[in-house]
């Protein structure tokens, strides 16, 4: 029994680590493991998101964004997005193995979430969702683990509050209601929300609530869906703004063609739950989302980053 658990171990350790080589690889996974365990919608969810921070990273390295930030700061930007990513994946897609390894045999295996460093919060909700099967709550726990997981090591680490959160561009990102989450469909429509006040860990729960909601609880469902599974991503915003202007040319790069593998390494874990931590509020119903429809306030935005870098330009060389 010992060595059949060590052969479990032992593959979804070799596909997390090929399947987390890059934005690419892990929006490819969780829609792939979406398709075969639709119960999971968490990992719907992640995929869209991933998408979003490819889109981020292309940005970097498109025809505008080079006009307005550093090299230096585009860099740290990049990685900023990459370590987030990374560290969600490395985290969650082995307990995404080791439920559908649990499907398989018909007996839970989450006591082995231990072997990789998951925190006994979601080992608890696994235990809970295998008996209960409460599709909304799992996702809403993956939620509230994946943004603690990014607390310390990310949000909160020296560099990156140091560099990137502390930092202009960043404050202008937030204030300006630049970082949004997008949902394309093929009709050339967006939906989705702006995220606010991004540092703090309550408001991105909140914000992947409210995707859960737009995704899997309003009308247009189908669509996002369809859209992930129609549009091969590439990184590129190109991806989805090729529907909404369809005039429009290729103002983002394919992530896969200006950026490098990153090597990471894991630093000293511990688990971010513990004991006496009030968890349950998290679970509260959200707030209504008015108007997830940003069709019209998506290109307004984009119009106002190009004044704004060709007004700088203006400026500097006036």
């Amino acid at each position: 029994m010992k060595e059949w658990y060590q052969e479990i171990l032992n593959r979804i350790s070799r596909k997390t680590i090929s399947h987390n080589r890059d934005n690419i690889s892990r929006t490819v996974s969780y829609a792939a493991f979406y398709k075969q365990n639709p119960e999971i919608r968490w990992a719907m969810l992640a995929s869209l998101v991933s998408r979003n921070a490819g889109y981020s990273m292309c940005d970097l390295a498109g025809s505008w964004m080079p006009r307005m930030l550093t090299e230096d700061t585009r860099k740290h930007l990049f990685l900023t997005y990459e370590r987030a990513n990374w560290l969600i994946f490395q985290d969650a897609y082995p307990q995404l193995l080791l439920y559908e390894y649990s499907k398989q045999e018909g007996v839970p295996l989450f006591h082995l979430l231990d072997y990789f460093n998951v925190s006994q919060f979601m080992k608890t909700e696994w235990f809970r969702f295998w008996d209960e099967k409460d599709l909304k709550r799992l996702c809403t726990s993956l939620i509230i683990n994946e943004q603690h997981v990014i607390e310390k090591p990310v949000i909160r680490h020296s560099f990156y509050r140091k560099r990137i959160f502390s930092g202009i561009p960043f404050l202008l990102q937030d204030y300006m209601h630049f970082s949004t989450v997008l949902f394309p469909v093929l009709s050339g429509e967006v939906y989705g929300i702006s995220v606010h006040g991004f540092k703090a860990v309550k408001n991105r729960i909140e914000t992947g609530k409210m995707l859960y909601s737009i995704l899997f609880e309003s009308k247009w469902s189908k669509q996002i869906i369809q859209f992930s599974n129609v549009v091969t991503h590439t990184g590129s915003r190109y991806d989805f703004e090729r529907y909404v202007y369809p005039e429009k040319r290729r103002e983002t790069p394919l992530l896969r063609l200006v950026y490098p593998i990153v090597n990471h390494s894991i630093e000293q874990q511990t688990d971010w739950y513990q004991k006496g931590l009030q968890t349950e509020r998290f679970y509260q119903p959200i707030k209504k989302i008015h108007k997830p429809c940003l069709t019209d306030w998506y290109k307004q935005k984009q119009r106002q980053i190009k004044i704004g870098i060709l007004l700088k330009e203006w400026i500097q060389n006036a």
